[in-house]
């Protein structure tokens, strides 16, 4: 059971202990949250273990590689990576004109990611990597799945599909690792496109 999100208009600790409380009377086996920064997870620890967390975590968004991973690790707690395909941007499908012909109420219209500046080289970024999966013969949506999976620290990545033919595809980006050399390739590869040039 977890937190989705943290909410404001409850201090922290009360609803931690809250879910401590669910545990202990046997309701749930395990308890976690969701989007919680590291300021959030060390007031829950101090209260009781987390077992999980859940994180938005892909190639194109790396936030949780500095502080939550190495967190995690060190405390044992699951990370459960949600939005490993970008909300489709990783999916190969998506170029300018598609992302362009999106309707005015998607969502995506007001995603950074979806918009100039960051459109221009998440696109090439994309183009770049293309090749990698190619490598490993599979295509980019399932790549994308098992580069996060590929990471030590993550315990499962949160995938979704609208039908059968897509989880399909999907579910072929689980049971196999990256091997090192390309996952540093890739990191390379970010890092000059978005590191470098910010």
């Amino acid at each position: 059971y977890q937190i989705h999100w943290p909410d404001s208009k409850t201090p922290i600790a009360d609803s931690w202990a809250q879910m401590i409380r669910l545990k202990e009377t046997g309701k749930v086996k395990n308890i976690g949250v969701c989007n919680f920064d590291i300021n959030m997870l060390n007031i829950c620890r101090k209260l009781g273990h987390l077992a999980t967390l859940q994180p938005p975590y892909s190639m194109l968004k790396r936030d949780i590689e500095k502080e939550i991973m190495p967190w995690c690790k060190t405390h044992r707690v699951g990370i459960l990576a949600y939005s490993p395909m970008q909300s489709g941007l990783l999916t190969g499908k998506f170029n300018r004109q598609y992302i362009e012909s999106l309707p005015d109420d998607d969502w995506r219209k007001r995603n950074p990611m979806f918009k100039e500046p960051q459109l221009s080289p998440t696109l090439e970024f994309i183009d770049q990597i293309k090749p990698f999966a190619e490598k490993y013969k599979t295509d980019l949506a399932s790549f994308s799945v098992a580069w996060v999976l590929s990471h030590e620290e993550i315990s499962s990545a949160i995938v979704g599909a609208r039908n059968v033919h897509q989880a399909s595809v999907i579910a072929k980006g689980s049971g196999w690792k990256i091997q090192p050399e390309d996952m540093e390739k890739i990191d390379e590869i970010y890092n000059n496109i978005f590191t470098l040039k910010s």
